[in-house]
């Protein structure tokens, strides 16, 4: 247990926080919030919390109806992240519902599907940065990871975001944040458990892609299990820079795709073409006007073409997987529902299947 967190559990928590983040911040002034709460062994949204009446000001939820009323800010950049990988969209929300704990945003450049009965916490941020100051939305578990963010652009409306958080304050909030413990992961069971052949005739008679979380469990499978017991012609393994690979023939011959990047509380999606790609340090990015994507390819411990039926003919995605076993990334041909698979896409894909095995 680090010095903060042993200050925690005491009489001390957000003070002893911004003391120890200061220090750090005096070798590191352009360390970002994540990497510093890590360094400092607490969660993000202790770290953020830490700063309630100094730029930040904390959120009450639940908070469906602030999602509603998100159109209100005009254009915005939404970002979405997991441990491997950082999704960014410039858009305005649009076609919002929320429906109990699910929410969607069905707008052309800002596409999201939102657990919010995973959104524990939330604060209105504003933070210094080498290019001006940052105003921000931040949404995160009751672990602390941050699971949504929404940053203000020129575009945006800043005296609707103002009466978004007078609206939605929450004055009672602590700057001492208790996080639950992690949920531990739940092994897969053995393979020789699963019924293979349930599986694949589960598999071959899916209508609808949205219909295989559904399959899995009523197989107990893990999902990169399934796909080592699906057989290749369902799934077939290919190297971890399959993903990279896939983005530059796109780009080279000019295949929208849509790409999915997701965490336990949102997925985010981006629908057209990707062009500028680029190394830098450890990421490998897309960085487009309107979307930037950024993967830590070292994350990637299997990647898999797959192939499932559906009403409207069969449809291919290149999936990523961490070790784990989280899903990092998913790609797909642009399609809409009612319509085909892009030959185009189908052709990338089934090359990749071809040249790229594991």
């Amino acid at each position: 247990m680090s010095e903060v967190e042993n200050r925690l559990a005491g009489n001390g928590g957000g003070d002893d926080i911004l003391a120890a983040w200061a220090k750090l911040k005096e070798g590191e002034p352009t360390i970002r919030a994540l990497d510093a709460a890590a360094r400092l062994g607490i969660t993000e949204a202790q770290l953020v919390a830490a700063r309630i009446g100094d730029g930040v000001r904390a959120l009450a939820g639940p908070f469906g109806p602030l999602v509603e009323r998100l159109p209100e800010l005009g254009t915005v950049t939404v970002l979405t992240r997991n441990p491997w990988a950082v999704h960014e969209k410039t858009g305005r929300f649009g076609n919002v519902s929320v429906m109990g704990p699910m929410g969607l945003v069905l707008n052309a450049e800002i596409d999201l599907r939102l657990f919010l009965n995973r959104w524990r916490y939330g604060y209105a941020v504003e933070e210094a940065t080498r290019s001006g100051l940052r105003t921000s939305l931040q949404f995160f578990a009751a672990d602390g990871p941050a699971i949504h963010k929404i940053y203000l652009t020129e575009g945006s409306d800043m005296k609707a975001f103002e009466t978004l958080v007078a609206d939605f304050g929450d004055s009672r909030a602590d700057r001492t944040l208790h996080v639950a413990k992690p949920a531990a992961a739940s092994p897969d069971p053995a393979d020789e458990e699963i019924d293979v052949a349930k599986l694949h005739a589960g598999w071959d008679s899916l209508r609808d892609v949205h219909d295989f979380a559904a399959l899995l469990r009523s197989v107990g499978a893990g999902r990169v299990q399934a796909l080592r017991l699906a057989g290749p012609e369902r799934a077939r393994p290919v190297t971890p820079h399959a993903f990279r690979r896939a983005l530059r023939a796109a780009s080279e011959g000019g295949v929208p795709i849509m790409i999915f990047v997701g965490n336990p509380g949102a997925i985010q999606i981006h629908t057209g073409p990707v062009n500028t790609q680029r190394d830098v340090g450890p990421w490998f990015n897309v960085l487009d006007p309107g979307f930037n994507l950024h993967l830590r390819e070292d994350g990637i411990d299997s990647a898999w073409v797959v192939t499932k039926p559906t009403a409207d003919g069969p449809v291919t995605s290149l999936e990523i997987y961490d070790p784990e076993g989280m899903q990092i990334a998913l790609m797909f041909g642009q399609r809409k529902p009612g319509q085909v698979e892009r030959a185009d896409w189908r052709a990338l894909a089934s090359n990749l299947a071809e040249t790229g095995r594991a």
